[in-house]
Formats: structure tokens, C-alpha cells, sequence
């Protein structure tokens, strides 16, 4: 059982994430007491991409994560933001880390993309938004149209209408703990 007020969290994301697959599971994880960090490419501030979008700066660069630190990585959506990142070895294998010591991943909307690159679907139940169903189906997961689906601490949601759901689910994965998985060889 782990306490929020000890824990640590990763948000990876780049300009164009979803304004709120971004700020509201921060929001949320930081009135639990959760540290929580950002890192991207570099420590340039990044947005959504709309000239009104709030922006935030990075607190290190994908290069300073030593995963060992964190208790949980959460990866905003938007089109843009994974499939960007997915472009980047280490945010990839960032993820892999994660899911390779059982620690909570919370991916939303395009962000399971990153999961598919990071091959952890595998015989695993997922979501996504609905257009990328066929990617999360052919990284080998059991796409499921919920709000949220998790897999072994894994944890998939669909889109900003799910944030609710989806913020309550990373709250209660990270209380748990580290999860005993598997991974694809």
C-alpha cells in the first residue's frame, strides 16, 4: 500500500497534449499529495498548441528520468503529443521501464499509442479513443469501449469526458502499489 503524500509521479508529454488529459489528473494527484514531475525533450515550456492554451514547463528532460524515483507515469493525449513521443527511444523505453518493475502507467485518449510502442498490450485489456482501436488490437491488447480499463496496474481511458473515471483509477492503482506482471519477451 502506498501513501499519495510519499509518492512520485511522471507525466511525459510534449506541445500539443490535451489541455485537460494534462492538468486534471495533476490537479488531482497533487490535492492527493503526490510530487509530481514532467519531462519532455527539453525544458522548454510546452502547450496544447492553441494560441490560448495554458502552458507549463518541464520539470527535466526524458534523458534525467531515472524511473526508480517514481511510483507512477501518466501520459496526456491529443493526437499530437504521443505520437510524438513515441518518436523518442528513451520515452519509449521510459514506459517499458515502468511496466518492467510493475509500476502504475496511466495512458488517455492517443496516449495508449505509446504503450503499443512500447510493446506492454500484449494479452492485456486496453482502451484508447476510438480511432486508434486497431493499433491497441494489433499491439495485441483486448480493446474494450469503457471508460477506463485496467490491466494489471496498467491503466487505458478513452477521452476527456472519461477524466473523472480516469483520475480516480490512477489514484487507487498508485495506493496499491506495484503490480507482479509479465512482460512480452
Amino acid at each position: 500500500m502506498t501513501n499519495l503524500n510519499q509518492s512520485k509521479v511522471l507525466f511525459l508529454a510534449t506541445n500539443g497534449f490535451q489541455e485537460d488529459e494534462m492538468f486534471s489528473p495533476r490537479k488531482a494527484l497533487t490535492q492527493e499529495g503526490a510530487t509530481v514531475h514532467l519531462a519532455s525533450f527539453d525544458t522548454d515550456s510546452i502547450s496544447a498548441g492553441e494560441s490560448d492554451s495554458r502552458k507549463i514547463t518541464p520539470d527535466m528532460t526524458f534523458e534525467d528520468v531515472d524511473v526508480s524515483d517514481y511510483d507512477a507515469v501518466v501520459i496526456p493525449g491529443g493526437v499530437v503529443n504521443p505520437d510524438k513521443l513515441r518518436t523518442s527511444k528513451t520515452a519509449v523505453n521510459i514506459v517499458r521501464d515502468f511496466a518492467k518493475d510493475g509500476k502504475v502507467i496511466a495512458a488517455i485518449c492517443h496516449a495508449p499509442w505509446m504503450l503499443a510502442e512500447a510493446d506492454i498490450l500484449r494479452d492485456r485489456e486496453a482502451t484508447s479513443y476510438a480511432s486508434i482501436k486497431t493499433d491497441m488490437i494489433n499491439a495485441g491488447a483486448s480493446w474494450k469501449d469503457e471508460a477506463v480499463v485496467v490491466s494489471n496496474g496498467i491503466i487505458t481511458s478513452r477521452s476527456p469526458d472519461d477524466l473523472e473515471v480516469f483520475n480516480a483509477k490512477i489514484i487507487e492503482e498508485i495506493k496499491e502499489g506495484t503490480h507482479n506482471r509479465t512482460l512480452a519477451a
